[in-house]
């Protein structure tokens, strides 16, 4: 808890900083800042491959993309023009958080041996694993055998935005 509170606040304040900033390059540069803090907070909860994601695609590659992609840009068209806000935003969105903190209230505790993937699910990985993908390590099981379909998706979606923004950024492009 003692660097679960201010990691949090931290995340906070910069998502509301990128937010509330006016200069692009400096939303830039709030947002790689939240991409970090964000995965210090994965790799505290012990989600180190999800914060190895969000260290290298987050804060490493987002930012270098958007900063060339604002280099090509016009100085003029760096300044953000904000529109107001529609009264249902103002409304729905924290009527929307509500709702998803009391839908927290089911989920299990962290940590918990008892929780239904704990009970279920993990001791099926673990003793089936090998003699079903004849593979002696178990995350590497679970991630191209179990969950293949899964991992398929999300490498075509960050091969996808990678053409996207190599597509944006070559030479000539307007």
């Amino acid at each position: 808890m003692i660097l679960e509170l201010p990691l949090l606040v931290l995340l906070v304040m910069t998502a509301a900083g990128a937010i509330l900033v006016k200069d692009l390059v400096s939303g830039v540069f709030i947002l790689g800042s939240y991409s970090f803090v964000l995965a210090l907070v994965w790799a505290l909860v012990g989600a180190v491959d999800v914060a190895f994601v969000e260290a290298v695609v987050g804060a490493g590659l987002a930012t270098v993309f958007f900063l060339l992609t604002l280099s090509r840009t016009e100085e003029k068209d760096t300044e953000l023009r904000r529109l107001p806000v529609p009264k249902v935003a103002l409304i729905g969105l924290p009527l929307l958080a509500l709702l998803m903190l009391y839908g927290a209230g089911d989920l299990p505790v962290f940590n918990d041996p008892r929780s239904p993937a704990s009970t279920h699910l993990s001791p099926l990985y673990l003793e089936n694993s090998v003699e079903q993908t004849r593979t002696p390590n178990v995350v590497t099981a679970i991630l191209m055998d179990y969950r293949a379909l899964d991992t398929l998706v999300e490498t075509l979606v960050i091969f996808t935005a990678g053409i996207a923004c190599a597509l944006l950024l070559r030479n000539g492009a307007r």
